[in-house]
């Protein structure tokens, strides 16, 4: 995954001064697309960390469709609203099952578009607002998420198929923790969850 993800990341690089090369030699401030929408699969994984005094909370990674629309403030300024929502297991140290919960992350990016040629590469950083729902509490009695502010960073590359259709990918990292209260019975065990998500998408969007 880190070789996957460094390969990545070095493509959108190369893409990036490629692009800033082109700029000053291309001219194509004329009209752009305001709105555009994407339609990605996605892969989020979560990187929890020890936070039981030494016990290992595993969260599973979740493969699921999302979408996205983008606002252009201007041809290289844009706002980017992503929704989708994914499911997770919970465990602690593979033994005791915490069941699973569902994540509703919208997450709102300002990015900043390269332009010049046909690959667009672009950075963002942002603000998420996460909604934990649908809990299944596994072995224990009762497990409560609490709802958490976090952030966003993300880059990421658009390719034109023609004027109006491109292909997409998009890497970003959240960094997103919240307090859990986990009822086991005998005691109630609040302790604070780091979450901060890599999600890795690939998709196609649209120009309107």
């Amino acid at each position: 995954m880190k070789k996957l993800l460094t390969s990545l990341l070095v493509i959108i690089m190369l893409t990036i001064t490629a692009n800033a090369q082109q700029v000053g030699s291309s001219d194509d401030s004329g009209s752009f697309n305001k709105w555009q929408a994407r339609f990605r699969v996605i892969s989020v994984i979560p990187s929890p960390g020890d936070n039981l005094d030494g016990a290992e909370v595993n969260i599973s990674t979740s493969v699921v469709p999302e979408l996205d629309f983008t606002y252009f403030l201007s041809e290289n300024w844009a706002l980017e609203l992503i929704l989708g929502t994914t499911k997770h297991d919970v465990d602690v140290d593979d033994e005791l099952d915490l069941g699973h919960v569902w994540l509703l992350p919208p997450t709102l990016n300002l990015q900043y578009h390269f332009t010049g040629g046909d690959a667009k590469p672009y950075l963002g950083a942002g603000i998420n607002y996460t909604i934990f729902y649908g809990i299944d509490e596994g072995d224990v009695v009762d497990m409560d998420y609490d709802n958490a502010v976090g952030f966003s960073m993300q880059a990421g590359l658009d390719y034109n198929l023609n004027d109006k259709w491109f292909l997409n990918l998009d890497i970003k990292k959240l960094l997103l923790k919240t307090d859990v209260t986990v009822d086991a019975g005998e005691a109630i065990i609040p302790v604070e969850v780091d979450i901060n998500p890599l999600i890795i998408g690939v998709g196609v969007g649209m120009k309107f």
